[in-house]
């Protein structure tokens, strides 16, 4: 009996269309947008022949995952966010594959992303690609050029048709832009088409269906990645004659799982349900069938899932979904039995509908319990990144003392280490144990798939910073029982902002484990760095109005003990030189104070700083809890303040100009001059912004040309000021020249940031400007801040920089239409570095700037540069190896996938970009490269 019920029943369509319409919200069906834009769909959601649903998907709300998800009916995990961008073949048991294996033609047309998930699959296909965002219109154009012909002809069963027109318009301009509401109609006009032909061409035997979807939805400002309401509810629409026309008073959408979908299509199509699927049928689907056949099809729901569980739980008999499921299942065998007795009362009624309402509670169970198992962690290749992210920091922090010294020497000890007897013991211990884990495990380890030289590599290099970490602290000792030449200096030598640097890292490193602090990381940052303001104000009152009284016999006192710590390892401080260079020694006999207008701009500067936080702070919101609320950003992109983000933006790049040529050529300040022009340009061509003189800007176009001849004033900046550092590395060792470089390209990132930012975030560009020159002038100077200090402050100042763009610690800020600005079709190497670029153009432009000012203070302190190398990456891995611990621990939080992932995503990317700005400032390093020279 069993066997019978787990057979597949035929299918209940003939033809069946998906038509997948990307970034489709809600409210653009059911909301105001669809009855003004979409009459067609809205009188068929009302009072036509069909069911309507709000899916919702779960994060990450991209393409990839969603379609993996919409045809396999399994939960995707995060990674696919980054194979998002070069989809692989989907191996799982999915729907297509299904499809084909029984037979059916399957025809697609649309995003490509399909055709490289599921290759060979389809009869016929033309595939477009989804990453050139600035295209609304061929897109769309492409897949519907297909629809005449292909509704004429019978030689298919399932016709896929994938619209992106709408998801870039979203990405570009917004939910609420004035090009969303004619795609919406076009949209109508196309589902309008579709609808008829299937109806005309209907045969008695078997209906056809209609199904309209989105793959997930879009956030307030256009974008998608995260887990707001409007990126996670998208309609879900089963058309056709064999349902019952709708009656009655329209009544809310029921909500229902994106993946049920697979689970539904495979029962209409005849079938079998993808095998790690954790859908649920959606009933209303089939009610029309008779009650046995409900049944069945509830029952193969039941069954697929209960041996689903089965796979993945040791102790499946105990689950509540599992019970749920045999009750059920028992009492189907009860109704069977009267049916077969030819029972026709009331009884066998009713007992069919328990068994059904038994059925439904079983497979919600069965689905909540498969969905919080699906995730399968690798923990020993996780374990075996943790060992050695933990090892670098380690090596990190005991190399502290002698890297902060005046000869700025960090020295990994690793020469010894690989002719060590314990460096070869460790080796052989780690591929030992590496060989036992992966003869022993059951589940597929990465770890293990790799090649097993590259596996003895990876112990080699765990044992080489393991002998290296033990050589380190072996050496701290043997100087610890040195005697000591002065007396150690004690805490009272800590200032106020060193108190602050060190409270606010482990603050905020403390912060990542909880997820409101990630969701709102953001206000960690502006509260941290209106408290350095508030110490810097401070500092600043104190060296103008308190440091003659000082005693000026301290200073030599303080800078034995320094020096003797320095040799020790045990030194705080960076800069110990000269104790009028020394910050525990600025205070000698003859003080330099400000005089005059100056002194009090210097005291106003942290003032002004603070009011400047305040109002990029009402630029944009951002975060969970804030972010539906209005903002200025908003207000200004609004169409009716066009003017108004005209002015603004005119305005912001004349204040770029001016902030940034002052240390340019000649050249290059014309250069400037004529890109940040041709950056007015791009964005009135595009729509953004209107030149005084335009009375409308019906006139759209890509800007491609002026986007393009941006870059050649970009290209053109950057080359002349690497020709400058290579000149002065290589030629002559002139520091003036190297400044003038350095700052070159510095500007040129500049006019890159001023391209690729939205019209109203030019103001971030102007106050990130404006700030680092009133610090580098009137703070950083007077107070003769070390090298440690500076570079804490540019890394607290980037990060606040990066919220202040509108970004978050979910994927749905990114903003994707950076990646395509004079790109006439996608190429991946460019479209990847662009969007890198502008999502962290605060914190490299901050990078990039602190490199500028310590190549300048290179005659105070020779070892500048080396100390900032080494302080930005330590204040970069401490949080980033406590967070790697921190979501290890936490994989099995309810937040996991839709707050710490996510985080980590971009962790893993800010890392990177921190590993090429050591690299450049290593490259910058006169000091280093004299050391290189010595030593050959």
């Amino acid at each position: 009996m069993v066997s019978n019920w787990t057979k597949i029943p035929p299918p209940l369509f003939r033809k069946v269309v998906i038509v997948l319409i990307d970034a489709l919200r809600d409210d653009f069906v059911f909301g105001s947008k669809g009855k003004q834009f979409m009459p067609y769909t809205t009188e068929i959601v009302e009072k036509g022949t069909s069911y309507s649903f709000i899916a919702e998907v779960k994060p990450p709300t991209v393409t990839m995952p969603r379609i993996k998800a919409l045809m396999t009916g399994s939960i995707p995990g995060f990674i696919d966010v980054v194979v998002n961008l070069n989809s692989p073949a989907l191996l799982d048991d999915n729907l297509i594959w299904q499809a084909k294996t029984a037979g059916k033609r399957v025809i697609f047309y649309g995003d490509d992303t399909w055709v490289k998930l599921f290759p060979k699959h389809f009869v016929e296909y033309d595939g477009t690609t989804s990453f050139f965002v600035s295209d609304f219109t061929e897109v769309d154009d492409n897949v519907t050029r297909h629809l005449d012909r292909v509704l004429k002809r019978e030689d298919w069963d399932l016709l896929i048709l994938h619209y992106l027109g709408l998801d870039h318009i979203g990405h570009m301009t917004g939910p609420n832009s004035p090009l969303v509401g004619p795609k919406l109609r076009e949209m109508d006009n196309i589902l309008k088409k579709i609808h008829t032909s299937l109806l005309s061409k209907e045969e008695a035997s078997l209906p056809n269906l209609l199904v309209v979807c989105g793959d997930h939805g879009m956030s307030e400002t256009g974008s998608h990645g995260g887990s707001s309401e409007g990126e996670v509810h998208t309609p879900l629409l089963f058309i056709s004659s064999a349902f019952e026309k709708r009656s009655g008073p329209l009544t809310q959408p029921e909500v229902v799982q994106q993946t049920d979908l697979a689970s539904t299509l495979a029962v209409g199509l005849g079938l079998p349900i993808s095998r790690n699927s954790v859908g649920n049928l959606i009933l209303p689907v089939v009610e029309g069938k008779t009650m046995r056949e409900q049944l069945r099809f509830v029952h193969l729901n039941g069954f697929q899932l209960s041996r689903l569980l089965q796979e993945n739980t040791p102790v499946y008999e105990k689950d509540p979904g599992y019970e749920h499921f045999k009750i059920a299942e028992k009492s189907h065998g009860h109704w069977i039995k009267l049916y077969l007795e030819g029972n026709n009362s009331e009884i066998l009624l009713n007992l069919g509908k328990k068994v059904l309402k038994q059925y439904l509670e079983a497979l919600k169970a069965l689905s909540s319990s498969l969905s919080k198992q699906v995730a399968q962690y690798d923990m020993y290749s996780m374990m075996v990144g943790t060992v050695i992210i933990l090892e670098v920091l380690l090596l990190l922090l005991l190399g502290v003392p002698k890297a902060l010294s005046s000869r700025a020497e960090f020295e990994v000890p690793l020469s010894p280490a690989l002719f060590s007897l314990l460096f070869y013991l460790l080796c052989l211990t780690l591929c030992a144990v590496h060989v036992i884990v992966c003869t022993s495990t059951e589940s597929l380890c990465y770890f293990c798939s790799m090649s097993w030289l590259t596996a003895v590599g990876v112990m080699m290099l765990i044992s080489a910073l393991m002998c290296g970490i033990l050589s380190a602290i072996a050496k701290i000792f043997e100087n610890s029982r040195l005697p000591p030449k002065n007396p150690v200096l004690s805490s009272s030598n800590w200032s106020e902002i060193d108190v602050l640097i060190l409270a606010g890292t482990v603050g905020h490193v403390l912060s990542l484990g909880a997820s409101s602090f990630i969701e709102e990381e953001h206000q960690t940052w502006y509260f941290l760095i209106n408290t350095l303001c508030l110490v810097l104000c401070q500092e600043l009152c104190r060296n103008n109005f308190l440091l003659k009284e000082c005693d000026p016999q301290h200073s030599t006192a303080v800078k034995q003990n320094f020096d003797f710590i320095g040799e020790a390892f045990e030194c705080k401080n960076i800069d110990i030189q000269a104790a009028g260079n020394s910050k525990l020694g600025k205070a000698p006999s003859s003080p330099e104070l400000i005089k005059g207008s100056e002194k009090w701009i210097s005291l106003a500067s942290p003032w002004i700083i603070l009011i400047c936080c305040r109002l990029l702070r009402s630029l944009n919101q951002t975060g969970v809890q804030w972010a539906h609320r209005p903002d200025f950003g908003h207000w200004l992109t609004s169409s009716e303040h066009k003017s108004e983000l005209s002015f603004l933006a005119a305005v912001s790049l004349l204040m770029i100009f001016f902030l940034v040529q002052r240390r340019c050529s000649l050249v290059s300040k014309i250069a400037v001059a004529l890109g940040l022009l041709g950056v007015y340009s791009y964005r009135a061509a595009i729509g953004n912004v209107i030149f005084p003189w335009q009375h409308d800007s019906k006139d759209i176009s890509k800007g491609i040309t002026e986007a393009r001849f941006v870059y050649v004033f970009v290209l053109g900046i950057v080359f002349t000021g690497t020709k400058d550092l290579l000149k002065s590395q290589v030629v002559s060792a002139d520091s003036s020249v190297k400044s003038t470089g350095l700052w070159e390209v510095y500007s040129g990132l500049v006019l890159l940031a001023a391209l690729l930012f939205r019209p109203h975030n030019l103001p971030v560009l102007v106050f990130c400007l404006l700030i680092q020159t009133m610090m580098t002038k009137y703070i950083w100077r007077p107070l003769k801040c070390d090298a440690a200090q500076i570079t804490v402050m540019h890394y607290w100042f980037g990060q606040a920089f990066f919220y202040f763009q509108g970004n978050s610690n979910g994927i749905a800020t990114v903003d994707v239409s950076a990646g395509f600005v004079g790109l006439e079709s996608y190429v991946e190497i460019p479209a990847i570095f662009l969007t890198a670029f502008a999502t962290y153009a605060g914190p490299l432009l901050w990078a990039i700037h602190l490199l500028c000012y310590l190549t300048s203070e290179v005659s105070r302190n020779s070892a500048a540069v080396g100390h900032g190398c080494f302080c930005y990456a330590l204040m970069r891995s401490i949080p980033v190896a406590v967070y790697i611990i921190l979501v290890t621990g936490l994989r099995y939080h309810l937040f996991i996938w839709s707050v710490f992932s996510p985080k980590l995503l971009y962790e893993g990317v800010h890392v990177f970009i921190t590993a090429a700005i050591c690299l450049f400032f290593t490259a910058m390093d006169q000091n280093h490269f004299h050391k290189v020279q010595d030593l050959k």
